[in-house]
C-alpha cells in the first residue's frame, strides 16, 4: 500500500518540471525575422536572444507577446485620432 501512495506521489505530473532547450540557430534566425517590419529597441532583441539562450520556447513567447502588444498600441493610437472636417455652417456669407 506505501509503495502504491508513494508512486503516486512521484508520477503527479503537477508537480513535474519542464524540460527546457536553448534555441537553436535556426531559432534564432526565426526569432530575428519575426522582429522584421518592427522599430524596436535593442534592449527588446537583446533580451529576447537572452532567454533563447536557456529556453527557446520562452523566447519565442516573450517576442510574440511583445509583438502582439506592440499591434495593439497602435491599433489603440489609430482609433484615438480624429477626423476634422469643416462645416457647411461657417462659410462666409
Amino acid at each position: 500500500m506505501y509503495k502504491a501512495l508513494i508512486d503516486d506521489i512521484f508520477s503527479d505530473s503537477e508537480g513535474a518540471e519542464e524540460t527546457t532547450f536553448p534555441a537553436t540557430d535556426e531559432d534564432l534566425l526565426i526569432l530575428t525575422e519575426k522582429f522584421l517590419g518592427f522599430e524596436i529597441p535593442s534592449k527588446v532583441f537583446l533580451q529576447a536572444i537572452a532567454i533563447a539562450d536557456y529556453d527557446g520556447a520562452a523566447a519565442f513567447r516573450y517576442v510574440d507577446n511583445y509583438l502582439t502588444n506592440l499591434k495593439n498600441k497602435k491599433k489603440r493610437k489609430q482609433k484615438k485620432l480624429l477626423v476634422l472636417g469643416c462645416s457647411t455652417r461657417f462659410y462666409n456669407n
